[in-house]
């Protein structure tokens, strides 16, 4: 294995009319998807394209990004995914960071990026930013050239993809993820988590800038040639219709998308019977949404752990075992997981510790930024920043992001034990849990909460519930009402951002 573009060169030699890639009526076979990424990768290269430049995708899930996202690779170069809703000043740091070449650019966010590119100019990076349309890039926006239809050389740990994290503290960091790492990962993902196969449909509604939805539902697709059904921006009742349309067996998606789904008015109407497997990860299932949800759809949910600098996927409950709702699960083949202390020793038995990662999934490192990966990977082992315990089955239970842990009056307290129980009221729709400071108590626990439409329930009604169930000292003393939780690309809840009224 060498450059990650191989597979999509085998599955449409092996698949050429097989449909690869469907968004509506729009179809696109593997063939056809080689064909115009090759077609890319040819243009590219006649545009001054060297092998380990890189190339931005300022895209939503569209048929172009998998033929730009291939095509990049085909030609050597490394792609640079980004969130199409940055602004010129994010925009211009992404491309001065990763010295950015070329950007593809979806029409909705183009003048965005040429602000951004002329930001960028200012400091010495220059970026041609160039428009697509369904299928790749506008006509005349690069020169003609014969295709490129076989992979240029890579070495499998030659950098293909710099994902950005989303830098909860300071400015966003390029992890390198290299050929060897995405194309493990995919297949680990597609073997022994999902036990993929051609005839499967899976549900691309995940975006495929980020990790999630490239390695589980694009790179898994043209490694084990299934088909990809895109949406490009989430919907609950789309998702639904989508399933029943297109028969869609593997269902992908975060938390949030799950208890949208199984609250929507059409759920019970919804032809959801191919469904076979449903995989959730970006942060913690609660439990009562995937018991509800696998009751209601019939279909099992998996849920599993990763991150931006592991290709993502670490842990996961696998369909070969027993499943453990509420935890990661285990540590995929080709990857170990341990729990340590502050200073790197391993924890004892039941104690939470921080989890450490390592295996064929970990990052080459942090694009330019050595101190930064010396400090990650002080050891061999990735730091995650994730509290956890394990059992004795070896399955993993986060309990915070390290950052995110409130101490009240020098009690730990974790949110994500105290949203579960927010969870499990009737009306709750979405929750999150934050530290507020205090002068009293140092910090104390605070709620944001968004209630189900039609709700009459009060928040005192909600904080009673939760004092019922917890600890005393972790149940929240202020609770606010909000419509809707501030959520990430992935349709993930943002801790970070939420705030108590003043």
């Amino acid at each position: 294995m060498t450059n990650l573009a191989t597979n999509l060169v085998a599955t449409a030699t092996r698949l050429p009319d097989k449909v690869g890639i469907k968004l509506d009526q729009a179809e696109v076979t593997w063939s056809q998807l080689h064909g115009a990424a090759a077609k890319v990768a040819g243009q590219l290269r006649e545009a001054g394209l060297e092998p380990g430049d890189r190339v931005s995708l300022i895209l939503p899930n569209v048929p172009a990004y998998p033929v730009l996202f291939y095509g990049t690779l085909l030609a050597g170069g490394i792609v640079v995914p980004m969130n199409p809703l940055l602004k010129s000043g994010e925009i211009a740091y992404y491309f001065q960071d990763a010295g950015t070449s070329f950007s593809f650019v979806w029409p909705d966010f183009a003048e965005e990026a040429r602000k951004g590119a002329q930001i960028a100019a200012g400091e010495g990076v220059t970026t041609q930013v160039i428009e697509c349309t369904a299928m790749g890039p506008a006509a005349g926006a690069l020169p003609d050239a014969d295709p490129l239809p076989e992979p240029v050389e890579r070495a499998d740990d030659d950098t293909a993809v710099i994902l950005y994290t989303s830098g909860t503290t300071g400015k966003p960091k390029g992890a390198e993820l290299t050929h060897f790492n995405l194309h493990r990962n995919a297949a680990r993902s597609s073997d022994d988590v999902m036990v993929m196969t051609e005839d499967d449909v899976i549900m691309g509604c995940l975006p495929l800038f980020h990790v999630f939805g490239l390695t589980c539902g694009l790179n898994t697709s043209v490694l084990r040639g299934c088909t990809l059904t895109l949406i490009p921006r989430f919907d609950p009742a789309k998702a639904l219709e989508v399933v029943g349309r297109d028969h869609v067996t593997i269902f992908q998606g975060v938390p949030t998308m799950y208890a949208a789904m199984l609250n929507h008015p059409d759920a019970d109407a919804a032809e959801t019977s191919s469904l076979r497997t449903c995989v959730s990860g970006g942060s913690a299932l609660p439990e009562a949404v995937m018991r509800n949800f696998e009751q209601k759809f019939d279909a099992q949910i998996l849920e599993g752990y990763g991150l931006s600098e592991t290709s993502p996927v670490a842990s996961f409950n696998m369909p070969d075992r027993p499943t453990k709702p509420g935890t990661i699960g285990r540590a995929i083949p080709g990857c170990e997981m341990k729990l340590v202390n502050l200073d790197g020793t391993d924890t004892a038995p039941g104690e939470i510790g921080e989890i450490a990662i390592r295996g064929e999934n970990v990052m080459k490192g942090y694009w330019g930024k050595p101190e930064a990966t010396a400090e990650a990977i002080p050891d061999g082992w990735f730091r995650t920043g994730d509290l956890a315990t394990v059992d004795e089955d070896g399955y993993f239970t986060i309990v915070d992001r390290k950052k995110d842990m409130i101490i009240r009056g020098g009690m730990n307290v974790y949110p994500r034990e105290v949203e579960e129980v927010l969870y499990t009221h009737p009306d709750v729709l979405e929750a999150a849990v934050v530290g507020i400071p205090d002068d009293v108590m140092g910090e104390e626990i605070g709620a944001a909460v968004a209630l189900k439409p039609g709700s009459e329930t009060t928040l005192d009604e909600v904080q009673e519930y939760v004092k019922e169930r917890i600890a005393a000292y972790k149940y929240p003393r202020r609770l606010w009402r909000l419509d809707e939780l501030p959520k990430g690309p992935t349709g993930k809840i943002l801790r970070r951002e939420v705030r108590p009224p003043a």
